[in-house]
């Protein structure tokens, strides 16, 4: 092992040659690998991006060519990199155009559904409507308010379109990268930080999020943020204090899983303690006011909303955290499908060169990604947050491979390569899903001259969702005025408390769907939304739709899941 990652060990007659020996071999590995994980794609059991659903057999010569292609351009990019000046601007600029890239894609988790609702409650009743309705008339689930309300914002000041979203959220994706980059600088050097930044575009997974209106790239950013503001507080106080203390409280109220990662800060405040290099005095009174200031404001918080609070809570415990051990994916899939395996095996190198050094820095970056495993969490979009660690942990390991042309190339290889699996394979599985059937019928509606869409639902064949949470989803798509009117199902509340979809069946029928003039809406148009493409109309709908002209269909599916959203139009 120690032949292949030192390379200041080679003999100095050629060490062109054996540089170029290396990337020859970094470069057949990747290949290799990505063959390797194709033939056995089957033991990908990710929920959206399995490898066993998104290859086509006639994609395999396209994608191995493109990856090809990445790979030569690899080599010149990652001699480029090193020359230019302002490292950070590369990061940024990079991650965002690649965020754009996949803005076409629809919103493929019905969660998004929750959020978007939520957020419209803020758009249309103001902010202090949001705030004392929350997790009354506004059904939080068991979500926090922070993310739906800058959705909300956005909607209410920008206007309701998704694209303001994915404009965010690509921000906020970058900006990670430059928060990663910061952590790496903070803790070792700039070049452990450039290497984590474009270690986390190595992660196929993480494109396929951004352009969704969930919540947690914003929770990603603000657990990296909090972690770098607070490394700064520590070491600098004042005014890094109070930014710290808003850091942490806006990780907090991002997204429940975040709590228990915030431990991290306890972590970086010991370090910081016994480390030695500035009084400990300071240190103690820099991180008491951090952590007493972002107490007293999560507490009151709290206190004013405890009863729904403690709710939440007790359907997560109930709930939610039973519920995570049978809809599970394995860690298999998400360290060696959804993220580039020379990340996962460099992340494991550094754990053996970290306790080699005796490196108590370390104990920062890993310490997240370890807590994964210890909680057995077995949900990528659980570990989301905890990317930018991991990604910290490879580039660790791989600032131990010198020379640097050698690290830069690895690294560029694994972003390129990583993109093209995301943005030539994930990418047209998921815009074939049914879902964009709801975006295509939302910009057909728009290009209308009716000003109402009326929404009929039936109910899905599978039984694993209530329907009616792709009116939210359609509504994300349009500006016409929706009218809804919702009949709760007949479904057992047992047999309701044990489905993976439980929030789409305890669906609540918002006030902005309700309309009194049912002819103003039957004199625009009609939208039925099936599950399955042969779906029979009821004879009530029948009914409905005889005097009305039928106007388009959209029907596409990938026949991989088991619920669809078919939609057909009327006027």
């Amino acid at each position: 092992m120690n032949k292949i990652l030192n390379l200041r060990e080679m003999p100095e007659s050629d060490p062109l040659l054996k540089k170029s020996d290396y990337i020859v071999l970094i470069s057949i590995l990747n290949i290799l690998i990505f063959l390797f994980l194709y033939v056995f794609r089957h033991l990908d059991d990710n929920r959206l991006t399995s490898w066993s659903w998104v290859f086509k057999p006639e994609d395999v010569p396209l994608f191995f060519l493109i990856l090809a292609g990445a790979l030569l351009s690899a080599y010149p990019l990652s001699l480029f990199s090193i020359r230019i000046e302002k490292p950070r601007l590369l990061l940024f600029s990079a991650s965002f155009i690649a965020a754009i890239l996949f803005f076409s894609e629809p919103e493929v988790i019905v969660d998004a559904s929750r959020y978007f609702i939520q957020a419209k409650h803020l758009e249309i009743y103001g902010m202090g409507h949001f705030v004392s309705e929350w997790g009354k008339s506004i059904r939080a689930w068991t979500d926090l308010p922070l993310v739906p309300a800058i959705y909300g914002i956005i909607f209410r000041y920008f206007g309701e379109s998704r694209l303001y979203v994915q404009i965010l959220n690509a921000f906020l994706f970058s900006f990670t990268l430059l928060l990663t980059y910061g952590i790496g600088e903070i803790l070792w050097d700039e070049e452990t930080g450039f290497t984590a930044g474009m270690a986390l575009l190595g992660m196929p997974y993480l494109y396929t999020q951004v352009p969704l209106m969930l919540v947690d790239i914003p929770a990603m950013f603000f657990l990296s943020l909090s972690v770098l503001t607070f490394l700064r507080g520590l070491e600098r106080g004042g005014a890094w204090t109070v930014l710290s203390s808003l850091s942490l409280i806006l990780a907090f109220f991002s997204k429940y899983s975040i709590w228990a990662m915030l431990s991290v800060h306890a972590l970086i405040f010991l370090l910081f303690f016994f480390r030695g290099d500035i009084q400990r005095s300071l240190i103690l009174k820099r991180g008491a006011a951090v952590f007493l200031i972002a107490l007293i404001f999560a507490g009151v918080a709290i206190s004013v909303k405890y009863d729904i609070v403690s709710r939440q809570l007790g359907l997560l415990n109930e709930y939610q955290k039973p519920g995570l051990k049978r809809w599970t994916e394995s860690y298999l899939s998400t360290f060696l499908f959804q993220v580039h395996p020379f990340i996962s095996v460099a992340a494991l190198f550094s754990l053996y060169a970290a306790l080699k050094k005796r490196d108590m820095r370390f104990i920062v970056i890993s310490c997240l990604p370890l807590l994964l495993f210890l909680l057995e969490i077995k949900r990528i979009r659980y570990s989301i947050p905890v990317f930018p660690f991991l990604a910290l942990m490879s580039a660790y390991g791989i600032r131990r491979i010198a020379p640097k042309e050698i690290r830069r190339y690895l690294v560029f290889c694994v972003a390129l390569t990583s993109f093209a699996l995301s943005a030539f394979i994930y990418l047209p599985f998921l815009k074939n899903m049914s879902e964009v059937n709801l975006r295509d019928a939302g910009a057909f509606l728009d290009s209308t001259d009716a000003e109402i869409a009326e929404v009929i639902t039936l109910p899905s064949e599978s039984g694993v969702i209530n329907s009616a949470v792709s009116v939210p989803l359609l509504d994300i798509h349009t500006n016409k005025k929706i009218i809804y009117k919702y009949e709760p199902p007949a479904v057992p509340q047992e047999m309701i408390s044990e489905l993976p979809l439980r929030f789409t069946w305890e669906y609540r029928n918002p006030p902005f769907y309700h309309n009194g003039d049912e002819g103003s809406a039957r004199g625009s148009m009609l939208v039925v939304i099936k599950s399955e493409q042969g779906q029979a109309l009821p004879d009530n709908i029948l009914s409905r739709t005889e005097n009305m002209r039928f106007i388009k269909a959209f029907d596409l599916s990938t026949g991989v899941f088991s619920y669809n959203t078919v939609v057909m139009i009327y006027r």
